[in-house]
């Protein structure tokens, strides 16, 4: 049934959703890290998942709120839902920022870079430079094949700039709103119309690349349909990319296990 829009500071509103997107949060401060703003947005999350969760105990949470990574684990804690069915938008957009920057550096278009970067949304996200492919030819062979030196810090860089570029915008217009609309937009659409698609996006992730010591959320490559989280793709890491993976997990349960949730 086809209902049109309507905004309420009522819950009841959001009775039988399919898919509740949480954004509420503090607005980021030039300068600040997503970690600081973390205590402000627990307790909005007090306020918001317990009437989402009891309106729709059958709905998929969306967290966008930063930090995603912390915050979607808040969100599974309190909804008290299984964890398929909380998701936090993760490195969704880093990762579409990072094969636009890859594909101008080649001269080759977006949709032909596949690209991940995973683990935290943050500053100890990880690239995973050993999986990138262009057209289906790994990177390193494409770039031998047009001749085009590898340049592990120039690759290097384009990480940076993924990972500054929220602080770019911030510093320009005060907030982030467009892209990340955008990105949580087409997150929805593999959701509702059961694409199945694989997006990097932040997911329960304990027992993935040796992760343990808790319950952490980050950014895995996962499948996602009406069932939410389908499955983790188990995308090939180095031994370094692994371990970075690890410090990433460790740096977010550093910070989790200050907040008594």
């Amino acid at each position: 049934m086809h209902k049109s829009p309507s905004a309420s500071v009522d819950y009841s509103v959001t009775v039988g959703s399919d898919l509740c997107i949480v954004t509420a949060g503090a607005r980021q401060i030039a300068g600040e890290s997503r970690l600081n703003l973390l205590q402000r947005n627990v307790a909005l999350f007090r306020k918001i998942i317990p009437p989402l969760a009891q309106y729709s105990p059958e709905t998929i949470l969306l967290i966008v709120s930063n930090p995603v990574d912390v915050l979607t684990y808040v969100a599974w804690k309190l909804s008290r839902f299984p964890s398929n069915r909380v998701i936090g938008s993760g490195t969704n957009l880093d990762s579409s920022r990072f094969r636009f920057l890859i594909a101008d550096h080649l001269d080759v278009n977006a949709q032909d870079v596949q690209a991940y970067i995973v683990g935290e949304h943050g500053d100890s996200s990880v690239a995973l430079w050993s999986s990138i492919s262009v057209g289906g030819v790994p990177v390193l062979s494409f770039l031998k094949a047009q001749q085009i030196d590898y340049e592990k810090e120039t690759l290097e860089n384009i990480h940076k700039d993924v990972v500054n570029s929220a602080d770019e915008v911030i510093s320009l217009k005060g907030y982030t709103s467009w892209a990340i609309g955008y990105s949580a937009a087409n997150l929805a659409r593999s959701i509702l119309r059961d694409q199945r698609k694989i997006h990097p996006v932040s997911v329960l992730a304990k027992g993935f690349h040796g992760i343990d010591g808790g319950d952490v959320f980050l950014s895995l490559p996962a499948q996602l349909g009406r069932g939410g989280v389908l499955g983790v793709t188990n995308v090939h890491l180095t031994q370094e990319e692994a371990q970075s993976l690890r410090d990433s997990a460790k740096t977010i349960l550093e910070v989790q296990n200050q907040l008594g949730v």
